[in-house]
């Protein structure tokens, strides 16, 4: 693409300025231009900068990438930088640069990116500045920095600021400097000559740094500079083993660095003392130029030594003595090197220039012998060369421990206490005949240089040295001896190597080359692998056919030798393979089946699948067993094995390459540091798998490194088998296959001193990483922590009672862990765990105590998690003690003593018969009333107590289900907004005739912008308040409809509303203050409820939401497991007790087997009912079973399906809730039950279409998910009232059969108040979840919604505006804006949040608790007696509680900072965007049209009445709105 000033297609396609000006802006004739620079990526944003007279394009283009290019003045470019902003998102084309021109704003489809024109900061030397080559960036000499050029203060000077598109500029350098070495003993000056020297002014000087050493002056003339160097006591030591060092010599300007260069300091001393051998020659030789002092043993710079005799270096050309050559040394041994052990040798020495040391000394030969030295007197002997020395030095018999051959010795020459220099090469060879060689062989095979021989007249055979053996030598060595042969077998084609060892196996290769046989086949030794007498290796030569015999070697002419051990050649044979399948990743592990299969050694055998190699890990005579390699592709492969070069084929089988399994999902994704959690892996082919592990890689705590942690990384990017190589360990557990598609694995354990590095799944040679699969890596969590059970005394056993349950303290015992998992053993017998929470375990133990499993005479509690065993102490049971036996004598004297008494009472009694026989008689009346009641009173509690705990134990396991279905913002803010209102706008589509919807609309957008003006909206709403006929509903449904209107401007929205709810409190203020906000009388206390809703939508969603869904479920759980009125809509589980069923009603669970279609197969659901429930009850129930979880919306409704019942033989049964079969009682007709049709339990069922819509109707659903019940005594058309579990009315027409049966209900009744124990059952068993919910609501641990922190800083405003000290009016409004407005609405009404069904029953429970979270935010002291209401005593306990956590929330808003209303403008402008699409503005708009037309004349009137409205001419833009929505008559 060409980068130009101007480009014009075509003057139609583009009318520049057509909505705008009368004509076209364009040009007919094209602009011609050469191109700056060309890109192949079109170029979408364009500007330029100005940097120091030079110009700089910046270019965007349509991949998200900003190129910086330099205009030059003959208008070429050059690119010198691009930077990618947003990657594949286009530049737009609105680039603009800051006010000081660092900066360019970039703006891309989603965000705007501040963009440097320039880092030339980040740039640490010149080279790298000037190298980047960016035109806004040079180098400031004098400062030391990449710098713009107005940044650099003496830029205009030459060569203080460098700039890389100048040809001359080069960064400043040292072009030489002398002298480049010296010596670190001496100091001298120091010359550098410098390139590009910027000028300084006659107060400014440059100095030089050594290193880290001070600075000091420096004197510069031209491009000359002169330093002194340091003093050789400044200079740091050199480095230990180097006999120089190298220091930076920095040219300073202040504290900036102008230019450096590196000096070398060498130490002549350390030259010498380096070399111990030949310090001369090293001192001479070295790169220094350092001379030797002969006399003096000294390494010095120096040209003159203390004493006489020096040699120069030999980089001295002019000296006579100079170099190595000239240096006293001994050079060659005269004669051999070689001195047996053991055996007097004498030794020569060659030597030179010795002719130097003047003074006679004596000579000692030394020779250092495994860091012995032995000294050997040297006797002189001149040559004929004057200047060669011979020494000859006294024999010695050497010794050495080594057991070798050869030891290389040391050998030197001292000249009193002076070593005299010696080459490095000069060294004794002492050797050992016998070191090494065993046998005749062996030692003939030794040089005859070192004349060894094979001594056999000793009375020990040995090797020694010639002159040494006291017999005559040996000259022909024995047979040869064979000891072992490997292998013992071979196949009949042979091709297998043969390893023969044993002794006098020939001195060479030749003396065996044609005598070697195995079992009578020669066999052909290889000449790399023979070792001299000790071993032949040779390859086997085919057989005719299978057989044995022994190995027989030949040396020579010497007898053969013939092992013990007999060699059989095999014909292996193959039959079978198992497995016969494995993944095409391989890593299977094979087992190939048949005989003589150990065939030759296991590094013969080489196993083959089709043509992938086949690891062999271990081979017996039957069995060979090999692991597969990865294949190419899926089929099916011979198996092959290979003995050496013969083949053998499995027959009739093969091996069949599967797809490698493939895992989709595992769950769950947590354990604990014990390990033993079950992980259920879901996918496919994971039956192909032989050996699947689970693996953890672990690392030690102390190695969790930076470095480690960047090595892991790196490891990561590459592919998954690498870091299986690591050398990390692993702990891991074999998993088990349950089926093709799933299988189970067990976590392993992992010690504490380890930190968990990754999980993952080893499918044979498939890696499967566990984050791969979730998303998130796999989580260990420290052990849960079990407390024992008798924490006070351990050692005393725990007491139980037996019925009870055994609770078990704790703590995050369900960080990793689910009530299903765990196991609790009592003894011998399983304690079955009921509930489990963070904190406790719930387990009910058997009836009678158990065994102990030892010794003891109690049972132990044992918690097992996995594999974590927690004994939490001994368990006594609470049994009532057995009385002692009574002894014979003792019986009989009770019994004499009884009849006595028995006597006396009888002559009592008939003494007052007749007196007392009338007492008596109401007596025993009286106290068989009172047995009665009191026997009742006690069933009934034991029995709510039962309740009670089987409730607590089994809630917290079901209540939860598969998710929240949440409703979306769309229904939730209709439900909100339009409560149990049908069609409400938000639903609905603006129904308008064709013709006259673009006016009608017009006119719309016209009202719009009438509503955004803030004079015309607040006139507008308090005009319609003052009309008489202005209804209560009237005024939310304007407001609600306001809120649709305005949604996208939720900012305009809440400044209205705050207006008026000042306007608000004016009115309040001079009445009673406590009253504002306490009921919806005004338009703008709905808007408040609708504002809260939308700004505490996401709240819900994310916080409240859960606690307040689960609430509910529980509330429906409970309340479903008892019998329900279905008539009445009272209920025997309930908080309210205007809704409680008081009748002892007779009920029983019963479990239906429920047949669900499940696409094409039928499979049984249990569902568990009452079989007190009517039809639709139970149809609602099995419902509620199939789709839990599922939203209410989208399950069919209980009345549009038939429950079928189907009993075997006798056919299929439809059940209704009304047909012939109904029993009907005078007046009364009672609603079908299961018990009526006598269903029994386990019976199947099957809910099918409704074919005609005949049925009772004992339900009426309503939009919002609301049920209520049949209305009371419900008439049918034969006049008879319908009743389900009592009568709404007594009946005076009793049969005289049910008389006793009624007497004992109107005994039950006498005291109704015994069954307000259910409403303490019910309370106790959802105390939880209402805490649950009241703490989400009020907490204070996490900061409130903006929305709530905005309001409440608003309402602290607007009192002390009015002067209102009092802190309970305050409280009250705080109370009736947020909780009595919002929270009790949605506690109330949670299908206003969730897509449910709330049921009559279940809203009484709802309302009881909703009152209580009233009362909790009221500041009047709680206060209950004998006449409070019975929702009060339910919650005496925890009102004060909840009232302090109210009180806590308030406080803490009201004490943060305040200044949130830019955060909340903000949010609502965040709100308005993301929700706005979903209003319906239009219908919105038209709703409120229709009551500015039921108010038009009023309206106008208020307007026209306002000064400011006349102004903007507000009554004449609403006559405009009306006459294009209406067509009405206006005076425009």
């Amino acid at each position: 693409m060409m980068l130009m000033l101007v480009v014009v297609d075509s003057l139609d396609e583009y009318p520049c300025g057509g909505e705008h000006t009368p004509n076209p802006i364009a040009s007919t004739v094209p602009l011609k231009a050469t191109p700056t620079i060309v890109r192949t990526t079109q170029l979408t944003a364009v500007t330029t900068a100005t940097e120091a007279g030079h110009t700089i394009a910046l270019l965007g283009d349509k991949k998200g990438e900003l190129h910086k290019v330099l205009v030059k003045p003959d208008r070429s470019g050059q690119l010198y930088g691009t930077v990618t902003v947003d990657h594949d998102s286009p530049v737009n084309a609105d680039l603009l640069l800051d006010k000081t021109g660092q900066h360019v704003f970039v703006l891309t489809h989603s965000k705007v990116t501040k963009v440097p024109v320039s880092m030339c900061e980040q740039h640490s030397d010149c080279q790298a500045c000037l190298s980047d080559r960016d035109p806004y960036c040079g180098w400031c000499v004098l400062e030391g920095r990449c710098s713009r050029k107005m940044e650099c203060q003496r830029h205009a000077l030459p060569n203080h600021w460098l700039w890389s598109y100048e040809a001359a500029n080069r960064c400043v350098t040292v072009q030489s400097l002398k002298p480049a070495n010296q010596s670190r003993d001496e100091q001298t000056q120091v010359s550098l000559t410098v390139a590009q020297l910027p000028v300084l002014s006659k107060e400014e000087s440059l100095s030089c740094s050594f290193g880290s050493l001070p600075a000091q002056p420096a004197v510069v003339s031209g491009n000359q500079i002169n330093c002194q160097s340091p003093t050789p006591t400044l200079l740091p030591p050199s480095p230990q083993g180097r006999d120089h060092m190298t220091l930076r010599v920095s040219l300073m300007f202040g504290q900036v660095t102008i230019s450096h260069t590196d000096m070398t300091f060498y130490d002549c001393k350390a030259v010498g003392q380096l070399n111990t051998t030949s310090p001369c020659m090293a001192c001479v030789a070295s790169g220094w130029p350092c001379n030797w002092c002969a006399l003096d043993q000294l390494c010095t710079h120096n040209h003159t030594c203390p004493t006489q005799h020096i040699i120069h270096n030999s980089m001295e050309g002019l000296s006579v003595r100079r170099g190595p050559e000239a240096c006293p040394c001994v050079w060659s041994l005269r004669g051999s090197p070689l001195v047996p052990m053991g055996f007097p040798t004498p030794l020569g020495l060659l030597a030179r220039n010795l002719g130097l040391f003047q003074d006679e000394q004596d000579y000692v030969c030394v020779v250092v012998v495994e860091g012995l030295e032995f000294n050997l007197s040297a006797t002189l002997e001149k040559s004929q060369d004057p200047n060669t020395y011979i020494f000859t030095c006294s024999p010695h018999q050497f010794q050495y421990q080594v057991k070798q051959l050869e030891y290389s010795a040391p050998i030197f020459l001292r000249r009193g206490s002076l070593r005299v220099d010696s080459t490095p090469s000069l060294r004794l060879k002492l050797y050992d005949c016998s070191a090494g060689q065993s046998d005749c062989s062996q030692c003939r095979a030794v040089p005859q240089e070192y004349g060894c021989v094979w001594c056999g007249g000793a009375e020990t055979p040995s090797c020694v040295y010639n002159l040494s053996c006291s017999s005559a030598p040996t000259l022909t060595c024995p047979p040869p001896q064979i000891t072992q042969v490997l292998p013992l077998t071979g196949p009949v084609e042979g091709g297998i190597l043969v390893t023969i060892q044993g002794s006098n196996l020939g001195v060479k290769y030749q003396d065996v080359e044609e005598g070697v046989s195995v079992a009578g086949v020669r066999c052909v030794p290889q000449h790399q692998a023979y070792l001299i007498s000790t071993r032949i290796v040779c390859e086997l030569q085919p057989s005719a056919q299978e057989k044995g015999g022994p190995v027989i070697v030949t040396v020579g002419q010497s007898e053969p030798g013939t092992s013990l051990q007999t060699f059989t050649y095999q014909n292996p044979q193959l039959k079978n393979i198992v497995p016969d399948k494995g993944p095409l990743a391989g890593g299977t592990t094979v087992t190939v089946q048949g005989s003589r299969l150990l065939t030759g050694q296991t590094s013969d055998l080489k196993a083959y699948v089709g043509q992938q190699p086949c690891i062999v890990e271990q081979v017996n005579d039957t069995q060979l067993v090999c692991r597969t390699s990865p294949a190419n592709q899926t089929g099916e492969r011979a198996v092959k094995v290979m003995f050496g070069k013969a083949e053998r084929a499995v027959p009739n089988a093969v091996f069949r390459y599967l797809d490698n399994p493939v895992i989709s999902d595992a769950t769950p994704s947590e354990s604990f540091y014990e390990g033993g959690r079950a992980i259920k892996v879901t996918g496919q082919n994971l039956d192909v798998v032989q050996q699947p592990m689970i693996l953890v890689w672990v690392e030690p705590v102390e190695n969790l490194l930076v470095r480690r942690r960047k090595r892991l990384a790196q490891l990561s990017a590459k592919n998954h088998q690498m870091m299986f190589n690591s050398t990390l360990p692993k702990k891991q557990e074999r998993c088990i296959v349950v089926s093709s598609e799933e299988m189970t694995c067990v976590t392993p354990r992992i010690p504490g001193n380890f930190k968990v590095r990754g999980l993952w799944f080893q499918l044979d040679n498939v890696y499967v990483d566990f984050e791969s699969i979730k998303g998130r890596p796999f989580t260990y969590y420290p052990n849960p922590e079990i407390y024992i059970l008798n924490t006070e005394s351990p050692d005393t056993p725990y007491r139980f009672k037996p019925g009870g349950v055994i609770a078990v303290e704790g703590k995050d015992l369900t960080k990793a862990m689910t009530r299903e998992e765990v196991v609790a053993r009592l003894g011998d017998q399983e304690c079955e765990v009921k509930t489990l929470d963070s904190t406790h375990l719930y387990c009910e133990p058997p009836e009678i105590q158990p065994y102990s499993l030892d010794n003891s005479d109690l049972p132990r509690l044992r918690v097992l998690m996995g594999k974590l065993d927690v004994d939490l102490g001994m368990v006594q049971y609470d049994t009532d003690p057995l009385l002692p036996p009574v002894p014979l004598a003792a019986q009989v004297g009770l019994a004499a003593s009884a009849a006595v008494v028995v006597l006396v009472v009888l002559v009592i009694i008939l003494m007052y018969r007749r007196k007392s026989k009338q007492a008596l008689r109401d007596y025993k009346k009286v106290l068989l009333q009172l047995e009665t009641l009191e026997i009742n009173v006690g069933d009934q509690c034991r029995k709510e107590f039962t309740d009670l705990m089987t409730e607590m134990m089994d809630l917290s396991s079901d209540v939860g289900g598969p998710g929240i279905p949440l409703l979306d913002y769309k229904t939730y803010a209709e439900r909100v907004f339009f409560p149990g209102q049908r069609g409400a706008p938000l639903s609905q589509h603006l129904d308008l005739p064709e013709s006259r919807r673009q006016t009608v609309e017009q006119g719309l957008a016209q009202l719009n912008n009438l509503l955004n003006n803030r004079l015309f909206l607040i006139r507008f709403i308090h005009t319609l308040e003052a009309q008489q006929n202005f209804s209560q509903r009237d005024r939310g449904y304007v407001a609600s409809l306001l809120t649709m209107a305005l949604h996208d401007k939720l900012e305009y929205f809440t400044d209205v509303m705050k207006c008026l709810l000042g306007d608000l409190v004016q009115q309040y203020v001079v009445k009673n203050p406590k009253l504002m906000l306490r009921r919806t009388e005004t338009v703008v206390e709905k808007m408040l409820t609708n504002w809260m809703s939308i700004c505490l939508y996401s709240f819900l969603k994310e916080v409240a939401g859960e606690p307040l869904y689960m609430l509910y479920r529980a509330i429906k759980y409970q309340v479903d497991k008892g019998p329900v009125d279905a008539v009445t809509g009272k209920a025997k589980r309930t908080l309210n007790d205007s809704h409680l069923l008081r009748e002892d009603i007779d009920y029983c669970s019963v479990t239906l087997t429920v047949l669900v279609k499940s696409g094409v197969e039928v499979q049984p659901c249990p569902v568990k009912v009452l079989d007190t429930d009517t039809i639709t009850q139970v149809k609602d129930k099995i419902l509620d079973q199939i789709y839990r979880g599922a939203p209410f919306s989208q399950r069919p409704a209980a009345d549009s399906l038939d429950l079928e019942w189907r009993s075997g033989q006798a056919g299929h049964l439809t059940l209704s809730d009304d047909d012939v079969t109904a029993i009907v009682q005078g007046r009364w007709k009672k609603i079908n039950t299961l018990q009526h049709y006598k269903v029994p339990d386990g019976a199947t069922v099957a809910l099918i279409p409704r074919s005609s819509s005949v049925g009772l109707g004992v339900s009426q659903v309503y939009q919002t998910g609301e049920k209520t019940p049949m209305l009371e005594g419900g008439e049918e058309e034969e006049g008879l009232r319908l009743w389900h579990l009592v009568k709404s009315s007594e009946d005076p027409d009793i049969p005289k059969h049910r008389k006793s049966s009624m007497r004992e209900r109107e005994r039950a009744k006498a005291i109704p108040e015994i069954y307000l124990t259910r409403l303490l059952s019910m309370k106790g068993t959802l105390q939880k979840f209402v805490d649950d919910v009241f703490v989400a609501i009020l907490n204070t641990k996490r900061p409130p919604p903006i929305a709530v922190r905005f309001f409440f800083d608003f309402l602290d405003d607007m009192a002390e505006k009015h002067g209102i000290d009092d802190p309970e009016t305050v409280h009250i409004w705080k109370t009736n804006s947020l909780p009595l407005r919002f929270w009790v609405n949605i506690l109330k009404n949670p299908q206003f949040v969730f897509d449910v069904q709330v049921t009559d029953s279940v809203d009484a429970v709802l309302s009881v608790i909703a009152q209580t979270f009233i009362d909790s935010c009221t500041t009047s002291e709680h206060k209950v007696g004998r006449d409070s209401p019975v929702n009060k005593l339910l919650y005496a306990r925890e009102i004060p509680r909840y009232k302090q956590l109210v009180e806590r929330y308030y406080s803490d808003i009201h004490s943060a900072a305040s200044g949130c209303y830019q955060e909340m403008n903000s949010t609502l402008t965040e709100l308005s965007g993301s929700f706005a699409s979903e209003m319906n503005s239009l219908v919105a708009l038209h709703e409120l049209y229709k009551y500015i037309n039921k108010y038009y004349d009023q309206i106008i009137m208020s307007l026209e009445e306002d000064a400011a409205g006349q102004k903007m001419q507000l009554a004449y833009r609403l006559q405009q709105v009306a006459a294009l929505v209406e067509n009405k008559v206006t005076d425009l």
